[in-house]
């Protein structure tokens, strides 16, 4: 039995309630190594650090590690570096982070655990010392509804560069966990923690059920000095000289199990028994490389009829293998016919039997299809494909295309549902590596579709999706919904209620701070703002909210205001008190309504010249001559104009 089956097999056993905790560590536990790190090389490679700021971070969280700066310090040295910058923008940048590169990073075995305390009722919790950007989108794809972390200070929807104190870590992490025990009623003696390192020994003291996972050399020792159970996972990490060649040789053993068809199809002139003998080459062969085993249920609906349209839940590309051992023969897959032309892997799919569309060049999704319905009705073959059209990063289940649906319609064949429950644990995506793993797969009854009708596809693929549901044990999250949950977890994430309260105000400041009116016409302009106005007000809060950017001082943004609001006849008066402003350091103006988002903020920034204007009211212009330096670029941004340069 694998050793996290010992850990699962506890949590089995513990008592159902939300009184019993389960609080989980991020790096180093839920997903092998340190999102901090994946942050910054994916910065570094976008150009938004450059070298000498890029050595400054490396600075503080070497001198961290070394135990020469203390966690706050370096937070508040990495903190400076996000200063001007939008909130909404590195809440983009962790989930796109998320989908690209720390999703295929989470252990198959910490995903299990947490499921498993879910079933039982348990609170379950995140509790990190990162900060939200990094652990908020893998909470979410984790069904993690409680997420304490290290906050930031957000005024008008951007970092003004301060840490929230107490940070979450070491005791910070204790009182964080007594918080959220208090608000939901948890005994924290029957309480469960999964820690990596001993910088978390307070939490792991103060709870009943410490429980090192992948623990550091100081975690060990202490864990077996205190009698602590440790668990070790492998699933994820560096792979190794034999991961490596194992995983070259089971993508290679499709061209190779081909290749040994060819003698069949010559000497016996079928190349159907061809085919069919290097499908089956191929699943043996790739399943033996690779480690892949299957805990099949409901096998026999494979076989009850054919030929049909069998539909799988695509998260990895070990699916290919699992697929082919399943299906085995009469297989017809579909591309498109362009990959007729790729060396070698566009001869052995066409071999293969891979009907290749020209997507391009049909009149309708109808009559794209057609070479499929001729080879399901005229050779009997069945067809694999996936209706959600790519490899989800997650087992969550995305939303179906219709095209597998209209196909089986089209050519009058049930559909046959494989659900596949954990393919993440032998490749995520974006992994070349296989690893060693037990797969579990669901057959479902074939679906008779003979009194469908294009009219009502709609609800059919409604109802097959719905299957799908049922079986992974997976609720119909629609995308408002998951906007909605992802409120509600950003909601949660405060370690402080104080800490960015006041969501309305906080809304209505932001599209302030996003639009540099003139200082004396501002009451005016929003009284009574045209259309056009209001439209590019929004299109500069909009492109601001995307991309970060550095600010003017505060002198710069005043001289700015002053020639913009003074009229011709008094602009030699305006300069010279420009001039005397900046030679005698006499207080400029604020803006209207200014001391009344200072009340509300209790944040002021005071500046040598005498200037007080709030934290976040800043002009966000870059310097003159100067080009913006981007802590996010999320799809689809552009930068400021005053670079010269869209993205």
């Amino acid at each position: 039995m694998p050793r996290h089956q010992e850990l699962l097999a506890e949590v089995e056993a513990s008592p159902e309630g939300p009184q019993v905790g389960a609080f989980f560590d991020f790096d180093g536990t839920v997903i092998y190594g340190y999102s901090a790190i994946a942050f910054i090389r994916e910065q570094v490679r976008q150009g938004q650090l450059k070298p000498r700021e890029f050595m400054e971070l490396a600075g503080a969280m070497t001198s961290f590690g070394l135990g020469n700066m203390g966690f706050s310090a370096m937070m508040v040295v990495t903190s400076q570096f996000m200063r001007g910058a939008t909130e909404q923008s590195y809440i983009e940048f962790g989930e796109a982070l998320y989908r690209k590169h720390i999703a295929r990073l989470v252990y198959p075995e910490s995903r299990a655990l947490i499921d498993a305390h879910l079933a039982r009722g348990h609170t379950v919790a995140i509790i990190s010392s990162a900060t939200p950007y990094q652990v908020e989108p893998a909470a979410r794809d984790l069904s993690v509804e409680h997420v304490m972390t290290t906050q930031l200070e957000v005024q008008d929807g951007e970092f003004t560069g301060a840490v929230v104190r107490p940070t979450c870590f070491g005791l910070g992490k204790v009182r964080a966990a007594e918080t959220l025990a208090a608000e939901h009623g948890v005994d924290l003696a029957q309480t469960f923690f999964y820690s990596d390192s001993d910088d978390d020994i307070e939490l792991l003291e103060a709870v009943g059920k410490p429980r090192p996972l992948n623990p550091n050399k100081k975690l060990a020792e202490i864990a077996e000095r205190e009698g602590w159970p440790v668990q070790r996972f492998k699933s994820r990490g560096r792979p190794g000289l034999t991961d490596w060649a194992r995983s070259l040789a089971a993508t290679g053993s499709l061209i190779t199990s081909f290749a040994a068809g060819l003698p069949i199809w010559a000497i016996t002139g079928s190349r159907r028994d061809a085919q069919n003998f290097s499908f089956s080459l191929f699943a043996e062969t790739a399943s033996a490389l690779i480690g892949l085993d299957m805990d099949v249920r409901g096998e026999d609906n494979l076989w009850k009829q054919r030929p049909a349209v069998f539909i799988f839940n695509h998260q990895s590309k070990a699916d290919v293998v699992i697929a082919a051992s399943l299906v085995r023969k009469d297989i017809a897959g579909v591309g498109k016919k362009e990959i007729k032309k790729m060396p070698v892997i566009g001869q052995v799919m066409e071999f293969g039997g891979t009907v290749l569309i020209d997507r391009d060049n049909a009149t309708s999704a109808i009559e794209a299809m057609q070479p499929l319905v001729d080879v399901m009705r005229d050779d009997g073959k069945s067809v694999v494909m996936a209706p959600e059209g790519t490899r989800t990063v997650s087992p969550k289940l995305a939303p179906f295309k219709k095209g597998a649906f209209h196909l089986a319609m089209q050519a009058g064949v049930p559909i046959v549902p494989i659900v596949i429950h954990n393919a993440l644990d032998v490749a995520p995506k974006g992994d070349f590596i296989f690893r060693p793993a037990t797969v579990e797969v669901e057959v479902l009854p074939p679906v008779d579709t003979s009194d469908w009708t294009p009219e009502s596809v709609n609800e059919h693929v409604a109802e097959v999706r719905a299957m799908f549901l049922e079986a992974l044990g997976q609720s119909d999250d629609s995308k408002p919904a998951a906007k909605q949950a992802r409120g509600k977890a950003k909601a949660k994430t405060k370690t402080k209620a104080k800490t960015k309260a006041k969501t309305k105000a906080k809304a209505k400041s932001k599209a302030k701070a996003k639009t540099k009116a003139p200082a004396k016409s501002k009451a005016a302009a929003k009284a009574k703002a045209p259309a056009k106005a209001k439209t590019k007000s929004k299109a500069k809060a909009a492109a601001k909210a995307r991309v970060p950017s550095r600010k003017k001082p505060a002198g710069a943004a005043a001289k700015t205001r002053a020639a913009a609001k003074s009229p011709a006849a008094t602009k030699a008066k305006a300069a010279s008190k420009l001039k005397a402003r900046a030679g005698t350091g006499t207080k400029a103006k604020a803006p209207a309504g200014a001391k009344a988002r200072t009340r509300a903020t209790g944040k002021v920034t005071s500046t040598k010249a005498g200037a007080k204007k709030p934290a976040a009211k800043r002009a966000a212009q870059p310097k003159a001559g100067k080009t913006p330096r981007l802590k996010a670029k999320p799809k689809g941004s552009v930068k400021p104009k005053a670079t010269g340069k869209t993205s």
